[in-house]
């Protein structure tokens, strides 16, 4: 739908489109998008790089504006975490995250709570890695078992019974990747295996561990390379950290080897690594590729030492 209004004060026509917001000449990516805030039948836009735009007289599109805009926002960060499953419940509600606190969407998919407010922090939260989902009056509780607190609520009717699918769906899941994972056969000098996401459990990782050291080969129909690491934390903290990026990056690998300006070229890379924590401490460890020759398996074991 093309909408007629003021951007920064001056009369442009906008619309709202998969991947960017046009006004006028302009495309603004959603990947470049910091914030947006409905405020006094205006729409306040933040971007990352500290520009704020502003669009007024949207007249009696306003309200259709802003829930295209936020709507389509949202399906890109989901795009960016990788979520391809039907959502089994979708409502509207408050949260608060390590990050933010205040209104979001909330959606519930077979595998993962998705919170995604109107910013760049739009998280998925795997209910394979939850430790605790807990029901609080009209806000519901999850702790990862790193530690970190998601909450949750204030959905009307809906409060409750997603509270109720969501324990359900965290049940199934975790006894389905307990399967899964204890099918996998390990080969030395891996001694770590690992799946991807759980709806996918053809696909899978092996890690192997040398002194502050890590190599990891991917299992999923193009391994050409084993990738590399470099830590300095106890392995146990590593070992976790490396199953929560396998499991976000889904079998997008390129993730993890790119460089920074290669990720900086490609905008929905750029808002996957954005929202996924895990992804960044990966990346911040990474010690290059060991690509697949014949000598493949001596470099290996000298690279572990």
């Amino acid at each position: 739908m093309i909408y007629h209004a003021k951007a920064d004060k001056i009369d442009t026509e906008l619309s709202v489109e998969r991947e960017v917001l046009r006004i006028g000449k302009r495309f603004l990516d959603f990947a470049d998008v910091r914030a947006i805030t409905p405020l006094n039948h205006r729409v306040l836009i933040d971007t990352l790089t500290d520009e704020r735009l502003e669009i007024s007289m949207l007249g009696f599109s306003y309200d259709g504006f802003f829930e295209e805009l936020w709507g389509c926002f949202c399906e890109r960060s989901l795009e960016a975490m990788f979520v391809e499953e039907e959502a089994i419940m979708t409502c509207e509600g408050e949260f608060e995250t390590p990050f933010e606190k205040g209104r979001a969407k909330i959606r519930l998919y077979p595998d993962a709570v998705c919170i995604l407010p109107c910013s760049c922090h739009s998280v998925r939260i795997p209910l394979c890695f939850t430790d605790e989902i807990r029901s609080n009056g009209y806000m519901m509780e999850l702790k990862t078992r790193t530690g970190a607190r998601y909450t949750v609520g204030r959905m009307g009717y809906d409060t409750h019974p997603f509270f109720e699918r969501t324990q359900h769906a965290a049940d199934r899941i975790k006894k389905e990747r307990a399967k899964y994972t204890a099918a996998l056969k390990i080969s030395a000098p891996f001694t770590q295996a690992g799946l991807f996401r759980t709806m996918t459990p053809e696909l899978s990782f092996q890690a192997a561990y040398g002194e502050s050291r890590c190599a990891v080969e991917l299992f999923t129909g193009d391994d050409a390379a084993t990738y590399l690491y470099r830590f300095t934390e106890d392995q146990a903290v590593f070992s976790m950290k490396l199953e929560e990026a396998m499991e976000a990056i889904s079998t997008h690998r390129e993730l993890i080897y790119l460089s920074e300006e290669q990720i900086q070229q490609k905008p929905l890379y750029r808002m996957s690594v954005q929202r996924c924590e895990a992804v960044q401490y990966l990346r911040a460890h990474a010690d290059g590729r060991l690509i697949h020759s014949q000598n493949h398996a001596q470099k290996l074991k000298e690279y572990l030492g």
